[in-house]
């Protein structure tokens, strides 16, 4: 393959990472496989422009993004666009679409995985025709990530305990509002706490990320309107890997969600993908399946597919 890699050297773990020595391992890892690879180091605020024009060109079959979960979004909203290639560099905090990926977490390792490995088509999702690959969502995550932004990080671990401090300022002051629901044909309106919506649904894990990417449908969660005592108990559960369980949230599959807020405030947010972004009154969450290919390790489409045909027959 003819492919072109983009170290976003702001994000995550490549700011503590020699960047030339990786830039050339990487390109060599690449080439020692047979492919045709060519790495580029760009700062944060340039990656994305950058991702998009090597994209556009008719002799590229293939980008490699390297970066935090922010970066990787935008790379496959890129891919899924062109219908070029996706490899993951999980250089990030969370690392979520990765971990869907079954790919390893230490970015000198990844290399091999991708460069000796194969290429699948997964899931994306989509809010108003913007893609995502992990969640959108609004309400108690939309507030802690707003918090977080008002604190001073500079590293992985800065990041960390930023999020840690503003998920504690939202168990003291968590929000509620309405909002009226359409998916799997039904329509309510409901008064809620928060709201999530996901690129195929959460596995049974303390960081919710999807296990398979190839369900063809979302995960749809809301959780009632909550006291701190209640957010408190919700978090305890998410890190349990159980927050179905829980009694205050109502867990939905469907291919569509429709969402509209009735009382919008004019500064509310959502989250896509860890970025926030002002929230529209009318969002339509689709889920796009098999739309996007990406660079897995050898053998992982045949594994997953196995999973699949096992999960089915226990159903």
């Amino acid at each position: 393959m003819k492919l072109i890699g983009f170290f976003n050297r702001d994000g995550g773990t490549f700011r503590t990472t020699d960047m030339a020595a990786y830039e050339a391992k990487a390109e060599q890892v690449f080439r020692d496989a047979g492919h045709d690879f060519e790495a580029v180091v760009v700062a944060g605020r340039d990656v994305v422009s950058a991702m998009e024009r090597a994209a556009r060109r008719d002799d590229i079959d293939g980008i490699v993004a390297g970066g935090g979960d922010g970066t990787i979004s935008a790379a496959a909203a890129i891919a899924w666009k062109t219908g070029v290639a996706l490899g993951v560099i999980p250089a990030g905090t969370m690392n979520l679409f990765a971990r869907s990926l079954r790919l390893p977490l230490d970015i000198w390792q990844t290399l091999n995985v991708l460069a000796t490995g194969e290429v699948d088509k997964v899931d994306i999702g989509s809010a108003n025709g913007r893609a995502f690959v992990h969640q959108f969502s609004a309400g108690l995550h939309a507030r802690m990530v707003r918090y977080r932004n008002g604190y001073t990080y500079r590293s992985r671990i800065g990041k960390m305990s930023a999020s840690t401090r503003a998920a504690f300022g939202v168990i003291a002051n968590p929000p509620e509002f309405d909002v009226d629901f359409e998916a799997g044909g039904v329509r309510e309106r409901r008064h809620v706490s928060a709201i999530s919506v996901s690129n195929n649904p959460f596995g049974a894990n303390a960081l919710l990320y999807a296990d398979n990417l190839q369900g063809g449908e979302l995960g749809f969660y809301m959780a009632k309107p909550l006291r701190p005592l209640g957010v408190a108990r919700l978090v305890v559960d998410m890190l349990r890997g159980r927050f179905r369980e829980n009694t205050d949230v109502m867990v939905m599959h469907a291919p569509e969600v429709h969402l509209h807020f009735p009382k919008l405030r004019q500064l509310a947010n959502c989250v896509m993908d860890g970025e926030l972004l002002p929230l529209e009154r009318d969002v339509t969450l689709k889920v796009h399946p098999g739309e996007l290919k990406v660079m897995v390790r050898e053998g992982t489409a045949a594994s997953v597919e196995r999973e699949g045909a096992v999960n089915s027959l226990a159903v």
